[in-house]
Parts: C-alpha cells; structure tokens; sequence
C-alpha cells in the first residue's frame, strides 16, 4: 500500500541519510518515477524532505527532523535488536515483519544508539537447531495461528507415534518451539495435550469458538510437561566395553551430544531423547574381537550345517546296522 511505503522512505531517510531514487527503488521494489511522486507527496504533507541532482545527491530530511525515542538504555537496546536473529519467527512468517518493526525503532533512536544496533549484528547469532537436525514440517502452522488468534476450533488429522491417523477436534491454546521443533498444547475432549506439528496430517479452522482458560500459563504448562515426559520416558540400555581411561573423554561427548547422565546401580546411563546407552567400565582393557564380514559368517554357518547333516546320517546308518 502507498501508505506503507511513504512511511518506509521516511525511516529509510531517517535511519539511513541520503539516498538516490535509484536506491529507494531497489529497496521498496517500486519503479524510480513512484518514488519522484512518493518524495513529492511527502514534501506536500509537510515533510521537510529535499532533493539534489547530479553526482553526490539524491533526497534527505532537514537536519534535526527525527522522531526519537528516548529513555532506553544501551544494553535495553541490545537486547532489543536480538529478536533480529529470532529464527522461529521465520517460521510462523513474521520474519519480514519483524525486519519492519525494528527499522521503524531503528528510526527512532537517536544516532548515538544507532551504533550499538550494527555491533548487536555483527557479534551475535543465534541459532535454534539442533545438531544433525533436519527442520521440521511447518505447512500447518499458518492455519493453527488462525485459530489460536480468534480463540477457534480446530479439526485435526494427526498421526501418531505408531503409525495410525486419527481425526480430533481441538482447541488450541498455544504454539512451543523446542529447539526449532513446533508443538501444539490444547485440549481435546477435556484433557489437556501436546501435539507435533510435524506429525499434523491437515488441520481446518472450525466456525466454532471456545473460551480460553483465563489462568492458563502456557510457559509453566510446558515446563510441567517437559519434566514429567523426561522423568517417565523408558530406557533402552546397549550394553558396551571400553577402556576406563577413555571413559572421561567418552562422558564430555555425550554430554555435547546432548546425553543425560543418571547413576544406576554403580553404572552409568546416557540417555537420550530417542534412546539411552548404558557403559559399563570394567575394571582392565578388553581387546574388541574385529567384526567378521558376512561372507565368512555364512560359511561358518554352512560349515556347522554341513557337520550336523553328516553326523545324523551316521547316526542313522548305526541304528539301522544294530537293528540287522
């Protein structure tokens, strides 16, 4: 809209100085004569905007015209401007509008803080995923915004963790991310739920509403859950052998891997989102026996086959000569 973009060449003059039309086009994607009737119009509204031509000109504010916003602190606005690496917003779309919001904030700080804002952006980057992750699918996530901004239902297909499908009706109460991984909290037929998104088949915004708790705490819910899923999931223990001078280089692996370490009966287990591994030291080197390919396994097996096939056939050529 043309509002939207005279507002944009006021802060992108405000923040930024000087600029060509040339330059204002490519960064609004506009042609150079809207931008000549955008500046135009500026100008008529009251703008102390002006132009110069030739090399070096291009259109600025009068010096002194800002409109500043005062009172925040530089360590305030340092934390600010980390929302600018805030990746999970890039998954519910607002990636652009959160560009938007810190340029008009940008435009409101006096120059002095201007700085602090390039050095937050420069040192600082934040990165959600989790190692050897592959994203999540998000296609669903626009529809479930939907409903949780207009407090609606949702009807759901959703696949479980073994394998079936089933349709529920939803209402949803909040989104999580968890390490850039979307979960949806709610309730369905009265009890409270957490869903993967990923796992989320289709969804469809209902034209029904529901009344949302009032004293629901989505960040206090989510830790409860989180702890009470850790505490209850099942261990798979695998059994290993290794050297106890290498067991403290093996435990700061695991532990950058993202294990959990819990003492049980004079071992110890790393567990796992997926999956635990249980280490037992002993207390001298084993040598580990080099694995066999399967090609010899398999002539190891016809061999003990072929020996039992003799072996009963002389078994039975005996009771056959004692029967005689």
């Amino acid at each position: 809209m043309r509002a939207d973009r005279l507002l944009s060449i006021l802060l992108l003059l405000q923040t930024k100085g000087r600029l060509t039309a040339r330059e204002l086009a490519e960064q609004l994607e506009v042609s150079e004569r809207t931008i000549y009737r955008d500046l135009d119009a500026l100008s008529s509204a009251g703008i102390p905007i002006y132009t110069e031509c030739g090399p070096g000109g291009g259109a600025a504010l009068v010096d002194g015209y800002q409109t500043r916003l005062t009172g925040l602190t530089e360590a305030e606005v340092r934390a600010l401007f980390l929302f600018n690496v805030a990746s999970p917003l890039v998954d519910l779309g607002l990636g652009n509008v959160l560009d938007d919001a810190l340029l008009k904030l940008s435009a409101a700080l006096p120059p002095s803080s201007r700085s602090t804002i390039e050095q937050v952006r420069q040192r600082f980057h934040l990165d959600a995923a989790w190692w050897h992750h592959t994203e999540d699918a998000t296609l669903h996530l626009d529809t479930i915004q939907k409903a949780l901004w207009h407090d609606s239902v949702l009807r759901l297909t959703y696949s479980e963790e073994d394998g079936l499908q089933s349709e529920q009706r939803v209402e949803p109460y909040g989104l999580v991310a968890k390490a850039r991984v979307w979960y949806l909290v709610g309730t369905t037929q009265g009890h409270m739920r957490v869903w993967r998104v990923s796992r989320i088949q289709s969804a469809t915004v209902l034209d029904e509403r529901f009344v949302r708790p009032a004293d629901f705490d989505l960040s206090a819910y989510w830790t409860a859950w989180c702890k009470q899923r850790e505490s209850n999931h099942p261990d798979y223990a695998v059994p290993l052998r290794i050297a106890p001078d290498e067991l403290p280089s093996l435990e700061q692996a695991l532990r950058q891997c993202g294990y959990r370490i819990v003492p049980l009966n004079k071992e110890k287990v790393y567990s796992y989102p997926q999956q635990r591994r249980r280490i037992s030291s002993p207390q001298k080197k084993e040598k580990m026996q080099p694995r066999r390919s399967a090609r010899f396994r398999l002539l190891q097996q016809k061999k003990r086959l072929s020996l039992r096939q003799k072996e009963a056939f002389h078994q039975k050529k005996q009771n056959i000569y004692f029967a005689a």
